[in-house]
């Protein structure tokens, strides 16, 4: 065994997995979990654990592993993290935990992100629950939003004795999770909805099809319901557009309809209600996790695919992993390229994207070398299918029912970082509804925090 090198993972052939929705990576079996667990070092000063929005004892739940002691491992999980399966999938480990890993300075970091997947599929396929509480409070929390902020600060509350229900306005519970990452990447059934479960199992109850400022306001849940704390969780759902003519056409979509559609309504498949266009030559306007995750999509349901993106490589927001996969499934990057114009044909559908080449300049405000168009070098894609996938920002439909709830000029919720506390007393928020789009694991680290804060706030 080498101990600078990870335990390699196994992955669906590229060519097999591109044709299904099937997921990506295998993950580890117990063997390869041990031999992995084995590298660490257990450092006295844990840098992965500051590293990590939950601060899950990772040095403590990789020991266990290196046991063969996994029941053990995934209880030190559960301390911290109400949805270990789906951080294990999701989270961008390379830039938090594993980015901080000592082991990594001489060689490759520790597997931390496969590790706690394989640790948390364990406990699941073993029937293992995290442990309920029975000492209550008799108070009630209201939570909007069943994301990852919502369960986390829900799944919080719960442990600490508190009455919580979950208000969710779609017909799922799940939030991102089921709506806006594909199955091949997120398993819906086999890990998203068995950790909901987990959360119910704390005494969480979820009400879903409730729009908070349609169905029943924030001032209705806490003057009428009898809630004694709210936290809105309730993300960032609102898509971005690039304000080009064109946009309007049909075969234009956000990233966020069309993975919804995908997602939530099974739309892949031709029996489904809510059909989805199956475009023949796609192009995803955007660089981040969403927009691989749309073109991955899209080229499942048959597509040739291309990236569209201003920057170079260098400056794609995405995970490294997710454009690893991307490129190896066939998905075409065309950097350095901004669409300019959507082209429409004489019955309003989409027939091609006009676009500019770019080139780099001096960096702006956020370090980044600003696109700068290049001169005369104009050009037509031609596509039958846009899918703009520019970020996203929150529904101003709560703040806007809410008295005293204030909000900044993005229409984000102003909350104190460290306790989630807003302008309106006993209402609390964190996620995407106060920072924009943003990762799995951070809101989750604000559920927390807006956990702690409610609970402080309820026993002054």
């Amino acid at each position: 065994m080498d101990v600078l090198k990870k335990v390699p993972v196994r992955e669906q052939d590229p060519k097999e997995r591109a044709a299904n929705f099937k997921e990506v990576c295998l993950g580890y079996n117990k063997e390869e979990a041990m031999e992995e667990a084995a590298r660490c070092i257990n450092c006295k000063n844990a840098q992965c654990v500051k590293g990590c929005p939950v601060a899950i004892n990772i040095p403590g739940f990789i020991e266990k592993v290196k046991e063969g002691a996994i029941e053990e491992a995934y209880h030190v999980i559960s301390e911290s993290s109400a949805l270990p399966a789906v951080c294990g999938r999701v989270c961008p480990q390379e830039t938090q935990c594993e980015g901080k890993c000592i082991r990594g300075i001489k060689g490759e970091p520790i597997s931390i992100g496969k590790l706690e997947r394989f640790v948390a599929d364990w406990a699941r396929e073993n029937g293992v629950k995290p442990a309920a509480v029975t000492e209550k409070k008799g108070k009630k929390v209201a939570v909007i939003g069943s994301g990852p902020a919502g369960l986390t600060c829900a799944g919080d509350l719960a442990k600490m004795g508190y009455d919580v229900t979950i208000f969710e306005a779609l017909h799922e519970a799940g939030g991102v999770l089921v709506y806006g990452i594909p199955e091949f990447r997120l398993p819906k059934q086999d890990v998203v909805a068995k950790e909901i479960e987990n959360v119910k199992a704390l005494g969480v109850k979820i009400e879903t099809n409730v729009v908070i400022g349609k169905s029943v306001t924030i001032d209705e849940l806490m003057n009428e319901e009898g809630f004694d704390a709210v936290f809105i969780g309730s993300g960032a759902g609102l898509p971005k557009f690039m304000g080009i003519p064109g946009e309007n056409a049909n075969g234009v979509f956000s990233a966020n309809e069309y993975l919804t559609r995908s997602n939530l309504m099974k739309a892949f498949d031709e029996n489904a209600n809510t059909p989805i266009m199956r475009g023949r030559k796609v192009a995803v306007v955007g660089g981040g996790n969403v927009a691989m995750d749309a073109a991955r999509t899209a080229l499942r349901l048959g597509a040739e695919v291309h990236i569209v993106y201003r920057r170079s490589e260098e400056e794609l927001p995405a995970r490294v992993e997710e454009v690893h996969h991307a490129k190896e499934e066939g998905i075409i990057f065309d950097l350095l390229t901004n669409p300019t114009e959507i082209l429409e044909d004489d019955k309003g559908w989409v027939k091609g994207m006009k676009c500019i080449r770019m080139e780099l300049g001096e960096p702006d405000e956020s370090g980044r070398r600003r696109p700068v168009e290049i001169k005369d070098s104009e050009f037509v894609m031609e596509v039958d299918t846009v899918i703009m996938s520019l970020g996203t920002s929150p529904n101003p439909l709560i703040s806007s029912t809410t008295e005293g709830l204030d909000t900044n000029k993005w229409k984000c919720i102003i909350a104190d970082e460290g306790n989630g506390r807003t302008t309106k007393e006993g209402v609390y928020a964190g996620g995407d509804a106060v920072t924009g789009a943003a990762t799995v694991i951070l809101a989750m680290g604000a559920g927390k925090a807006a956990a702690r804060g409610i609970d402080e706030y309820l026993n002054r």
